[in-house]
């Protein structure tokens, strides 16, 4: 009998830590969400110039300092401009969803809420990097 309790009490086991570490990744999410500042124009300018915003996965992102804007997604490279007007950054890719964002920042997670239409991006803010042809 205690043999057949073995598998069971092991399932047992992996669903209680599978159950405490979803509630760790939800606590530390809602930590993340507390701490979501929305940021002024000049901070916009300051933080993004000469950085990237990515997923590290599907985009990048490139805000150069003289408001050249590189997105490079699922393969397909654009060029186009950011600029920010009052305390919203905008993007221009000649794009159905080129359009200025709220930005919010918690550490290195930003969070780009769209003004029109759209759904929000997020991503992290690093060192713009750039690969052979990407200029």
């Amino acid at each position: 009998m205690a043999e057949s309790n073995g598998p069971f009490a092991s399932c047992l086991v992996a669903a209680l830590a599978t159950g405490i570490g979803g509630l760790v990744t939800l606590d530390a999410g809602s930590v993340m969400a507390a701490n979501l500042r929305k940021l002024s124009g000049a901070e916009i300018r300051n933080g993004f110039a000469g950085k990237q915003l990515t997923d590290e996965v599907h985009y990048r992102l490139v805000y150069e300092k003289d408001g050249t804007l590189r997105s490079f997604s699922m393969g397909v490279k654009k060029t186009g401009k950011w600029v920010v007007e009052k305390d919203q950054l905008c993007l221009y890719l000649g794009e159905n969803d080129d359009g200025c964002y709220q930005v919010t920042r918690s550490g290195d997670q930003i969070e780009l809420i769209p003004m029109g239409l759209g759904g929000p991006l997020d991503g992290i803010l690093q060192p713009a990097f750039y690969d052979k042809g990407d200029k």
